[in-house]
């Protein structure tokens, strides 16, 4: 995605790792289900950290790799569940990885509900908000 200014009126889409693989490039913004959008809001385990210097969270659908200062910022480990949110840039290439520079990163290990209930606020969000924009 180009270098744009960041349009914050545009929601982060709830979404598993996967679907960033289906988004389409529009000017200054991607789009998916019909929907406009800039960041992705996404949770995982992050199967490599700050041991690496390269950041990879894993949802179960598919591998989407983290970048910015705010993720290099702290001490993220392999096993880790967290929550991410920030603008997504498509692989460069077909074997590549999508990427999220990521705007905020919380750990939410402590909380082992926490992906179950994951995979239900995306199939909730789908059902109410992004099946309706494809009908």
């Amino acid at each position: 995605m180009a270098k744009a200014s960041m349009d914050y009126e545009l929601a982060a889409l709830k979404l598993f790792s996967s679907h960033l693989r289906d988004a389409k490039q529009e000017p200054h913004t991607l789009s998916l289900f019909g929907i406009r959008f800039q960041r992705a809001w996404l949770q995982g385990v992050l199967i490599s950290g700050s041991e690496k210097g390269r950041f990879l969270l894993d949802d179960g659908t598919d591998v989407v790799e983290l970048t910015g200062p705010v993720v290099r910022q702290s001490d993220w480990k392999p096993g880790m569940y967290v929550m991410v949110v920030g603008p997504y840039t498509p692989p460069e290439s077909d074997d590549g990885f999508p990427s999220v520079v990521v705007q905020k990163i919380v750990d939410l290990s402590s909380h082992p509900d926490r992906e179950a209930m994951w995979y239900l606020e995306v199939v909730e969000a789908h059902k109410l908000f992004y099946l309706k924009t494809l009908t």
